[in-house]
């Protein structure tokens, strides 16, 4: 959530980027929700001062009739005022989580994703003489999907990988390890970029892929009519990607500036219900209710809060470059970098048989959105307070990259060429 101070110093552009993003917030009702429970606050702290004074008071004494008749009155006063402030405070943190995060001034403005802006185009698409299969129908024709028997025991949009398909999404695994826990190749990719930035490696993480209804809302990635599975026993969420998990692991504490940036590799299970998604997204492994994904997320001082963001794209990039795959580089707009972003890119990635690019990645920057209601701080060498700014950025979501990896190796003789890079994690295996 936003910093009610900064709210009130700029409620004409709050409410116009608020705007820009889809979101339609009363700035001015959020105002003097502040204004009504700061004066509760403090009419609260006065009842409960003048009440300890009177028992300090009183301390070792029998009560007078007048005392007891002050202390009840203070008691009943003061039950009447927590009970409005606590009534004023859920009206305004609730209006307060209504607000967005403010887009950078860089994100072009847009209604919709049509209004993305393609900043580059790398790489050459493959060319074939013949007709490209789709990636499920070559794992149909190699037996390395089967949906079928996953939809007797799980229902639609569930999938057994098997054989090669399995090794080569622990190879992929195997790879992006090696590559993030490399202080050097991270250093590389900070000078050629022209960042600032540290070359500390990633550290890898495997989380819980469940959370509690605090956590997940406070990450402000709790989406429970449209994504998110609920278990109905307990008070836990399946979690709908990894970093959901990661940007709420540092809750409630209070982080040394010299130990940051903390930048995180998890790999993690994770589950959407997909709702509204159809047509070629419901084939194959492009989207399914449960998928594998390797995900980066990065804590860091505001300073450096952006160009960590610029840094997870480079990492995007040369990770989808290392397999041989062409891709684009899109800038995302005001209405579809979502609610906590205040910067999002996606890497769209060429797929053959659709004869279009797919986004396989996404990057968000929240600057300190998460963490303020997350809680989570650094303090200064000068033993100050502040909040922490978080980066999230898909290092592969292992279906669609797979999937993509299927479409644009294949041959004429209908086998899969396996990238270079991934090979001596599959002993030296050339072709699936």
């Amino acid at each position: 959530m936003l910093d009610i101070n900064y709210i009130r110093s700029n409620q004409k552009m709050v409410s116009e980027k608020s705007a820009q993003k889809g979101y339609k917030v009363d700035i001015p009702e959020l105002i003097r929700l502040d204004d009504l429970r700061r004066k509760l606050r403090s009419q609260v702290d006065s009842l409960r001062q003048e009440r300890n004074q009177l028992a300090h008071s009183l301390k070792n004494q029998q009560p007078d009739a007048a005392s007891q008749e002050k202390g009840r009155d203070l008691k009943q006063q003061l039950s009447s005022l927590e009970d409005d402030l606590k009534k004023i405070e859920s009206d305004y943190i609730k209006l307060l989580k209504a607000v967005p995060n403010m887009p950078l001034p860089d994100v072009p403005i847009g209604s919709s994703e049509s209004e993305n802006v393609i900043e580059k185009t790398v790489g050459d698409k493959p060319h074939f003489d013949f007709i490209p299969l789709a990636h499920q129908d070559l794992g149909d024709k190699l037996d390395l999907i089967d949906k079928m028997r996953a939809a007797k025991i799980s229902g639609s949009r569930f999938a057994y990988l098997k054989g090669d398909l399995v090794r080569m999404q622990f190879a992929i695994i195997g790879f992006v390890i090696g590559e993030l826990t490399n202080s050097e190749l991270i250093a590389k990719l900070i000078k050629d970029n022209g960042l600032k930035l540290s070359n500390k490696p990633f550290l890898p993480i495997l989380p819980p892929a469940l959370l509690k209804t605090g956590p997940y809302e406070a990450s402000a990635r709790l989406n429970a009519e449209e994504v998110t599975y609920k278990i109905d026993q307990d008070d836990l969420w399946l979690n709908a990607s990894a970093e959901h998990t990661l940007c709420t692991m540092y809750m409630n504490e209070v982080i040394d500036e010299r130990n940051l940036p903390i930048r995180l590799l998890g790999y993690s299970t994770s589950f959407r219900r997909e709702a509204g998604s159809y047509g070629k997204d419901i084939e194959g492994i492009f989207r399914l209710h449960q998928f594998d994904k390797l995900e980066m997320e990065v804590l860091s001082d505001p300073d450096s809060g952006l160009d960590e963001h610029k840094l997870l794209v480079a990492i995007q990039e040369y990770l989808v470059s290392s397999l041989g795959l062409s891709y684009q580089l899109i800038n995302k707009c005001t209405a579809d970098i979502g609610k906590p972003n205040a910067r999002g890119v996606d890497i769209n990635t060429w797929f053959p048989s659709q004869n279009t690019y797919r986004e396989t990645h996404t990057a968000d920057y929240m600057t300190d959105y998460q963490t303020r209601d997350l809680r989570i701080r650094l303090k200064t060498q000068d033993g100050l307070l502040k909040p922490i700014h978080t980066n999230d950025a898909t290092a592969f979501a292992l279906g669609r990259i797979m999937a993509a990896i299927v479409e644009n190796f294949q041959d004429s003789e209908g086998h899969i060429t396996i990238p270079t890079v991934l090979r001596p994690f599959m002993g030296g295996q050339t072709k699936i």
